[in-house]
């Protein structure tokens, strides 16, 4: 992101001050009411993207499980993309529909990141409101294919995950909310991602743009500081996020903005990425660029301070 004037900083900070929906609560059983401008804001889509900037914290974890929860109850969505990993492969889609397994063993084979206490409760979640549920249930979408063979780049593994997210809709005729990386649920057309080494392609949320237009919605999930990780370099996004004094907050990148605002929204951007090869000591080095604010996220979901995400036993 370019360099944003004092004076043009003060505009973005008191238009996020007026337009943030603060967020009240980190408990997964809380009630809705602080998501629900969120959801209101996405929930027309197809497909809800909720791309975080780091998998591995306790927050955003947390806030990806309240909004799938909201969505579920209250605006029809009825599956659950898990980016990363086949749930059939793993057992987790029988799990949640028959309750057939151990949730907790099966997860011990899935990709590091899925190896938390937070991602646990999602799936215990999801068997409890199927039990409840049983003629309307919710599940995790299976892969109808192969993965991309040995060797593939990362261009034609964005593809291929797109492709698997637009089949399963097709097919099932779901509304669907997609849990996966900042970078890759972001609408790049093309986007860069700096590690471990500098890459320019269309990604995941590129292609669902150009299949379900509007109907792909992308909310970034984006964090100021906290574990490892230091305050934000000034020239990324989150610098200026943070500027908000709230401990977490959505806001609607669509809604009504002054010219100075809508410059910064669509000036390019850099944002935090934290995936397996960051290195919290060269935390500038990580980043997504190649696009702005605007065109990434149709909204954000900002947290002041994030802390680990409980890892489950054994891992």
């Amino acid at each position: 992101m370019n360099r944003t004037s004092a004076t043009a900083a003060e505009a973005v900070a008191d238009w996020l001050t007026q337009h943030a929906h603060p967020i009240n609560s980190f408990d997964t059983n809380a009630t809705s009411d602080d998501l629900r401008p969120l959801a209101d804001a996405v929930a027309d889509a197809e497909i809800v993207a909720l791309g975080v900037g780091s998998r591995a914290t306790h927050e955003l974890s947390v806030l990806q499980h309240r909004m799938l929860r909201l969505l579920v109850e209250e605006h029809g969505f009825r599956s659950l993309v898990l980016e990363g990993d086949d749930p059939a492969r793993l057992g987790l889609d029988a799990y949640v529909l028959t309750g057939a397994g151990d949730p907790e063993a099966v997860l011990a084979e899935a990709r590091p990141f899925w190896r938390t206490g937070e991602s646990l409760d999602v799936l215990h979640w999801m068997r409890a409101h199927n039990e409840r549920n049983p003629h309307d249930p919710v599940q995790l979408a299976v892969p109808s294919s192969q993965s991309p063979p040995p060797g593939a780049g990362l261009a034609e593994i964005e593809r291929d995950m797109a492709d698997e997210a637009i089949r399963w809709r097709e097919r099932t005729r779901q509304k669907t909310v997609y849990w996966g990386g900042l970078a890759h649920t972001a609408v790049g057309d093309p986007r860069s991602v700096s590690s471990p080494a500098p890459q320019t392609h269309r990604n995941v949320g590129g292609h669902l743009r150009e299949h379900f237009g509007s109907g792909y919605a992308s909310v970034g999930l984006t964090f100021h500081h906290g574990i490892d990780h230091p305050v934000p370099p000034r020239e990324f996004a989150e610098a200026l996020l943070g500027a908000a004094d709230l401990p977490a907050y959505s806001l609607d990148l669509r809604a009504r903005r002054p010219a100075a605002v809508d410059a910064w929204l669509g000036a390019p951007a850099m944002t935090r990425v934290v995936g397996p090869f960051y290195d919290a000591r060269e935390d500038a080095d990580h980043h997504l660029s190649g696009g702005s604010l605007a065109e990434w996220f149709d909204a954000v979901v900002h947290v002041r301070e994030v802390t680990r995400a409980r890892p489950l036993q054994g891992s």
